[in-house]
């Protein structure tokens, strides 16, 4: 082994903290560039893969029923900007039920000849495309049956499921032969068609907004029901792992700057705790490239090490986030791609290398004489007038010496501020992102109510699933629910899946009797419902639609007539859901259940139990609410709370490191302190004291920090998802969470301080005044 080797052998040996040090920042940036990079590519892959393939349509178009003929539709594909067409294709709504009168939800059916064309190739997963009027292919998504299985339409019509297929469009529910869809329509209503289109230009939104414009205008007024991008079908196909990505890039970012941080600065304590070592080296023939190398390679090897360990855990955690990606296209591929992990390892070791060079680039400089020199000629100490300062402060005096340390270390006391702001900075996000987690997770549930009421069935309890419709009359019922003692508010709701026109996949749709806004509804936009005809929309059914608050939207209850409602606000709602009041669409029946908020104090248990008794005549039991937890808001907060760990551990380290080079330093400083009687006691006082003021004004650095991260990275999450998040979601630091968060710092600065005060206290005085 050369000589550079066993140099580079016995510092990495020697400097055990350092070696750890830089070791977890390496796993911990890597970690998280490995998920954020990889899910971001993993998730898109395998729906874009698919969408070429299949030649995916970017343009859905459904029109109104009788509103345009074949002639007028197949015209349109002559439109500017449209590469190619298919269709029409006659569309309609059924409701059908399984084995045993199983209810399932409304299939949206298009009538097909086959599954191939110009547009939107289906891709036959299992058994095969229909042969006669009495057979049907399912789409899977919520409705998934076995070929061989039957369903039964609500005219009694009896199909046969012969396969399964999968459209990459989302462009059905379920596909017959065009010949079976006017014997499964209803007497006399005219067909509602199809057509699907590819555009020559559509990367963006404006692209696909520009070639519906273009087709709208080649068909009759008033004809179109419904339209639908592909960019909004790739958004969902992605958006349960893009959800991931921007928190982790976050992380990643976190720990990148870490990395550059808490490196650089390990191996600039480093240079200067052996300045004189250098100073050998040199005159023994070392090379000043060589004395880089040697700082280099020994900030590298527990890198790599890290680094290595980091890839692992970001691919091993990342596999259950993309297991529903994997099942959805059948792709064997879901998983992060080995030249991300590769990149994202390589990008970390490139910035430790970096950094190390950087501050290794002052050992290589220092003249050889110098550096000998160095530690036996007497240096100009710093710091004195703090000192002087410190020593009229009505505290201890070993506190007021450990209070002037940070003046007399500049540099090292910047690498400790800026390590405990970034661990401030961590955890600041990570305790707003949990709570506005927690908060969108209520608002989506929209319900926190703490009582609930329902059909009693068979003399028990209404059991899970949708709630059985009650013959009660609902105002009776609310006023019944109001007179009790403890009601804050209550309201009733009924619910059935229904059809928008232009989107194929069931939605939503709730009937509201009372007022509901209480229950953790968050309005993005717009107003609450106030009329019969109003309705307020989530925003995933906006952006399937292409409308907006003041639009109309045609909506169908099973088979019950089409229902024009007039969008007046934009709920926050993870799903395809309409909220109107229950009389607008009186295909959804009187309510099925009551939500009921309680005051202060009241027990719920006991209030559902007097209520109970009082609604015994109307065949209706109250029970109370229990909310459970969102799996994926499981996995964000468990994956949150080990990175946030991971970079406190970090930004601790990387104090105790710099107190350890400090007191290295001058150790002779403090056996002169304990010749004069400094106790053990006040020994770590005095360290402790050294970081507590750099520790709380790190941690007034870190958390405004940390907000302004949270106020970027909880939006984005949510637009991953294709939501858009109110502001009362992003709320979430109030007083005392921000004095807790600012003491933060203080408590990392002692985490890191801790073990080199014990070590400076055990020093003993002889020892420590040998020391040179």
């Amino acid at each position: 082994m050369s000589g550079l080797g066993r140099v580079i052998r016995a510092g990495v040996r020697r400097r055990r903290v350092q070696t750890l040090v830089v070791g977890m920042v390496a796993a911990a940036a890597t970690t998280a560039s490995v998920l954020g990079a990889g899910l971001l590519v993993a998730s898109r892959a395998p729906f874009d893969d698919a969408f070429v393939t299949q030649r995916g349509a970017h343009l859905t178009v459904q029109t109104q029923p009788g509103a345009a003929t074949p002639a007028q539709l197949t015209a349109s594909a002559a439109a500017p900007g449209v590469a190619a067409a298919a269709g029409p294709y006659p569309l309609l709504v059924l409701t059908v039920s399984g084995p045993e009168g199983m209810p399932m939800p409304p299939l949206t059916v298009a009538g097909r000849p086959d599954p191939g064309g110009a547009v939107d190739r289906v891709e036959v997963t299992a058994g095969r495309w229909p042969s006669g009027p009495d057979e049907i292919v399912l789409g899977g998504g919520a409705v998934r049956m076995p070929p061989g299985s039957r369903v039964t339409t609500a005219s009694g019509t009896v199909l046969t499921v012969v396969g399964e297929a999968r459209s990459v469009s989302a462009t059905a529910g379920a596909w017959v032969l065009p010949s079976a869809v006017a014997a499964l329509a209803r007497p006399g209503a005219p067909p509602a068609y199809q057509m699907l289109y590819r555009l020559a230009a559509a990367d963006a939104p404006t692209d696909v907004a520009a070639g519906r414009d273009a087709v709208t205008a080649r068909l009759p007024a008033g004809a179109v029901a419904g339209t639908r991008s592909w960019l909004d079908v790739r958004q969902r196909a992605v958006e349960d792992a893009a959800v991931f990505v921007p928190f982790l890039v976050a992380f990643a970012l976190l720990g990148i700057v870490m990395a550059v941080l808490v490196v650089g600065t390990v191996v600039a304590g480093t240079v200067g705790a052996a300045t004189r070592r250098i100073g050998i080296l040199k005159a023994l023939g070392c090379t000043p490239a060589g004395v880089v190398r040697a700082y280099v390679a020994q900030a590298l090897l527990p890198a790599t090490v890290g680094a290595l360990a980091g890839a692992v855990v970001g691919n091993v955690v990342a596999l259950p986030v993309l297991a529903e990606t994997e099942q959805l296209y059948g792709s064997a591929n879901a998983v992060i791609a080995w030249w991300v992990t590769v990149l994202a390892t390589g990008g970390v070791l490139a910035v430790v290398a970096a950094s190390a060079w950087s501050a290794g680039l002052r050992a290589g400089r220092l003249p050889t004489v110098d550096a000998i020199a160095h530690g036996r000629v007497s240096r100009r100490p710093r710091g004195r007038r703090a000192g002087r300062l410190a020593a009229k402060l009505p505290v201890p005096r070993p506190v007021g010496l450990g209070l002037a340390r940070p003046f007399a270390a500049p540099v090292r006391t910047t690498a400790i501020l800026l390590a405990v702001a970034a661990g401030a900075a961590a955890v600041t996000f990570a305790t707003g992102l949990g709570a506005s987690l927690l908060r969108i997770q209520t608002a989506l549930d929209q319900n926190a109510a703490d009582v609930t009421v329902g059909a009693t069935l068979g003399g028990g309890p209404r059991p899970d699933g949708p709630p059985a419709a009650s013959t009660a009359d609902p105002v009776a019922v609310l006023a019944t629910i109001r007179s009790q003692q403890g009601t804050r508010a209550g309201y009733g709701v009924t619910q059935a899946p229904g059809t928008v026109a232009g989107v194929s996949d069931p939605v939503r749709v709730s009937g509201i009797v009372g007022d509901a806004e209480w229950d953790g509804f968050e309005m993005v936009s717009g107003r609450w419902f106030a009329a019969p005809g109003e309705a307020v929309v989530s925003t995933p059914l906006l952006n399937a639609t292409g409308t907006r608050p003041g639009g109309l939207l045609t909506v169908r209850v099973d088979d019950g007539a089409p229902v024009r409602l007039r969008v007046v606000g934009e709920v926050f709602e993870s799903g395809s859901a309409v909220f109107t009041t229950a009389g607008t669409v009186p295909d959804l029946g009187p309510p099925g259940e009551y939500r009921i908020a309680l005051t202060g104090g009241t027990d719920a248990g006991d209030y559902a139990a007097t209520l109970t008794d009082a609604l015994a005549g109307d065949g209706l039991t109250a029970s109370p609410a229990g909310v459970g937890t969102d799996p994926l808001l499981l996995v964000v907060q468990g994956l949150t709370a080990t990175l946030t760990l991971l970079l406190i551990a970090v930004a601790a380290l990387g104090v105790l490191n710099m107190l350890v080079l400090d007191l290295r330093d001058r150790v002779h400083d403090l056996g002169v302190h304990k010749a004069l009687g400094m106790t053990p006691g006040q020994t770590i006082a005095m360290v402790v004291a050294s970081v507590a003021g750099v520790g709380l004004l790190g941690g007034l650095l870190g958390v405004p920090a940390g907000m302004a991260l949270q106020r970027y990275v909880v939006p984005a999450m949510a637009a991953s998802g294709g939501l858009h998040l109110p502001r009362a979601l992003l709320d979430v630091y109030g007083p005392g969470t921000l004095t807790a968060l600012a003491l933060g710092g203080p408590l990392i600065a002692l985490l890191g301080a801790l073990l080199p005060a014990g070590w400076a206290a055990r020093t003993r005085t002889a020892v420590a005044l040998r020391a040179e």
